[in-house]
């Protein structure tokens, strides 16, 4: 899980240089094409055996699921790498949240302290100033939102779909949408929505071609560290080694040139952590692995 989350990290810092150069509509086309490639070829040797039969379902967590990745690589290039990772690990909290709210889990008094929690940091981090906006504030935690929504939905159809076809319906839909996204921008350009819609930029040298490869590399070897380490351990204990994926994305950050994270921030980021922890370890259910990042 360690492992997982320095890949997954290294794919957020790799994105950030990218979209010095390249719209992140771009980013997350080339970073699902390399992985659809795996997927495919794991298929190819073992066919799919599954039950079907919610296509909708499976559309609308591919759709979710790539909007959600729009805005997690977004937020990198406008709130850097300590801030887009700290939202987006506030999946757990949004996830326990809604699992109340739209379905009817019953929570327990110490998932409800972990809510609390969770949202007591993100006020901590949500302070917007001069210098970052509200709206960006708003679609990085739309990140962890949306994830939070897909992943409900992968609750649904991980009973009658192969986590293959799963992951595959989210990869093509990164496929489909960012060309979707790429030819209306190229003709219709709409700046008010830059988080949605862009242009194609073909890269110019072979640095920048390596990059694309190595960003959708590092997120399937995340992808693999992570389904791996959900099988070999308790999902609790390893959904909270997961939270170290903040501390490595700050410290590239950092490396990269971001600034040191502020008192207020870090004391955000270590509630977010507990929170996100404490929801963790009080599900008895195994913990949702994410194909996403």
């Amino acid at each position: 899980m360690l492992g997982a989350a320095f890949f997954f990290s290294l794919t957020s810092a790799i994105s950030k240089w990218l979209g010095r150069d390249f719209h992140i509509v771009q980013l997350v086309f080339f970073r699902n094409i390399v992985g659809v490639v795996f997927v495919i070829t794991s298929i190819w040797r073992r066919p799919i055996r599954q039950e079907g039969g919610k296509l909708g379902l499976l559309i609308f967590r591919g759709v979710v699921g790539t909007l959600s990745l729009y805005m997690l690589f977004y937020a990198i290039q406008t709130l850097g790498l300590g801030r887009a990772s700290t939202y987006q690990y506030t999946y757990p909290i949004f996830l326990a949240l809604l699992s109340w709210l739209l379905i009817g889990e019953t929570l327990n008094p110490r998932e409800w302290a972990a809510i609390f929690v969770g949202f007591t940091g993100i006020m901590f981090v949500f302070r917007p100033d001069l210098s970052i906006s509200l709206r960006d504030n708003a679609l990085g935690l739309g990140n962890a939102l949306l994830t939070a929504i897909s992943y409900l939905s992968i609750r649904q159809l991980g009973v009658v779909y192969d986590t293959r076809a799963i992951i595959l319906s989210f990869m093509l839909s990164g496929i489909v949408m960012p060309i979707i996204s790429m030819l209306v921008g190229t003709y219709y350009p709409m700046e008010h929505l830059d988080f949605l819609i862009g242009t194609f930029t073909w890269p110019t040298n072979i640095s920048q071609w390596l990059g694309f490869l190595a960003l959708g590399l590092t997120a399937l070897m995340g992808q693999r560290m992570l389904t791996q380490s959900f099988t070999f351990e308790k999902a609790g204990r390893v959904a909270a080694i997961g939270y170290s994926n903040i501390l490595f994305s700050v410290l590239i950050g950092f490396l990269m040139g971001e600034a040191i994270p502020s008192v207020s921030m870090l004391t955000g980021m270590l509630l977010i952590v507990a929170g996100g922890i404490m929801v963790s370890l009080a599900k008895r259910k195994p913990a949702i692995s994410s194909d996403l990042e």
